[in-house]
């Protein structure tokens, strides 16, 4: 197989590389990227299946470590997010446990942001700890805190931004700054900003990790993670981890996400015109307490949006007025957007994250990070926005 001339090209724009990145033709020259259903690989001889093994020759070995149609999903997000390498997992959490475990030993100690999805925040505050890794939460957006943080053996920091579900803006370049100074790298998980909108490697993070099950997919049919950054990060800190452990993606996976990274643009665009659109629709709304989105002028990191982020969301959050009970009449009255607790779909979804993504934390640890009660965090598609607002109003109408 060889790889498409486009894949190296570097005048081409993010959204052209999105089509071409990594491609990899068979004999046969076929237009869409390859299927490559196989557990295993032959060689021509024993010597050759010698030097794979002791990495003396390129090539693949065994699907646990590699695959053709792996590898293309690979490097067209290496491509596209300017990382210069990149290991796909089976989901979004593998990638997040890989990025942090490959790189912490017992006596190391993590500083992360309290605001992080609920799974992250078990890796964190639960699962590291087993191992011996100490660990620190601080208020991300409060700069001193990481400061203050720092221990002799702080070896990473961990951020979500913008945060799930209260859409928080963290800024990366200044916490980059803080962890190199501490000889600790920085790992971002860039999930809701998407590649398009947010660029962690420029700003200074030495890792970013997505759930590409979210807007990568962006059709709910498939899970599905990737960590990007140096190659010298990737091979010492992930490349044995992934390899031994087994966290691999489906080529079928593989294979539906390449498809995804063909639209993502076109997606993801419309949707933050949607979610864009109901947050102007919905600013001042009598039967909501407070209103959140990235790129509006009341959001509280406003110039930290302007600083590093290059569009909004296609994510907003809302309190609803009355607190559980209202935001579940709220959303038991929709008829269009759905309740789930995935995001970055083609359909609108909504999801009430204190007894969904939030539920394990405490009713204090929850007040901290703002997630009352009444929050329910929106998720736009692709469907007409006026059909996208009336559900959205009419639905208010029963709390």
């Amino acid at each position: 197989m060889s790889a498409s001339s486009a894949t190296a090209a570097p005048r081409y724009r993010p959204e052209t590389r999105l089509v071409h990145g990594g491609t990899l033709r068979s004999q046969f020259g076929e237009t869409s990227e390859a299927m490559f259903l196989t557990q295993g690989f032959v060689y021509d001889s024993a010597e050759q299946c010698e030097a794979r093994f002791t990495g003396d020759e390129p090539g693949y070995i065994y699907g646990r470590y590699s695959n053709p149609t792996v590898s293309m999903f690979e490097a067209r997000m290496a491509s596209f997010e300017g990382a210069e390498a990149a290991r796909a997992t089976a989901s979004g959490m593998a990638a997040v446990n890989a990025a942090l475990m490959g790189q912490l030993r017992a006596g190391d100690h993590v500083i992360a942001a309290k605001a992080l999805f609920g799974s992250c925040r078990y890796i964190v505050e639960e699962l590291l700890p087993r191992f011996g890794v100490a660990s620190t939460l601080v208020d991300g957006i409060d700069l001193d805190q990481w400061r203050d943080a720092v221990r002799p053996n702080t070896k990473a920091f961990f951020l979500e931004t913008p945060t799930n579900p209260t859409l928080d803006v963290i800024d990366i370049a200044a916490v980059a700054e803080i962890a190199h100074a501490a000889g600790a790298t920085l790992t971002v998980d860039n999930v809701f900003a998407t590649p398009l909108f947010q660029s962690p490697l420029a700003l200074g993070a030495d890792c970013v990790v997505y759930s590409a099950t979210k807007h990568i997919d962006g059709q709910g049919r498939c899970l599905g993670g990737i960590v990007l950054a140096s190659h010298e990060f990737i091979q010492t800190h992930v490349h044995q981890f992934t390899r031994q452990t087994g966290p691999s993606m489906s080529p079928f996976n593989a294979w539906v996400l390449l498809k995804g990274l063909e639209t993502l643009p076109l997606r993801v665009r419309r949707q933050t015109e949607t979610a864009t659109a109901l947050s102007v629709m919905l600013a001042g709304h009598g039967k909501l307490k407070r209103l959140i989105y990235p790129g509006r002028p009341d959001h509280p990191q406003a110039a930290t949006v302007r600083k590093q982020m290059r569009g909004g969301s296609t994510l907003l959050a809302l309190e609803v007025d009355g607190g559980k009970a209202a935001a579940f009449r709220f959303l038991n009255a929709l008829k269009l957007i759905r309740i789930s607790n995935n995001l970055g779909d083609a359909k609108s979804l909504v999801t009430h994250p204190a007894t969904t993504t939030h539920q394990r934390l405490t009713p204090e640890q929850r007040a901290e990070l703002g997630i009352g009660d009444g929050l329910v965090r929106i998720s736009a598609g692709l469907e007409h926005p006026d059909d996208v607002a009336e559900d959205v109003l009419n639905a208010l109408k029963a709390v």
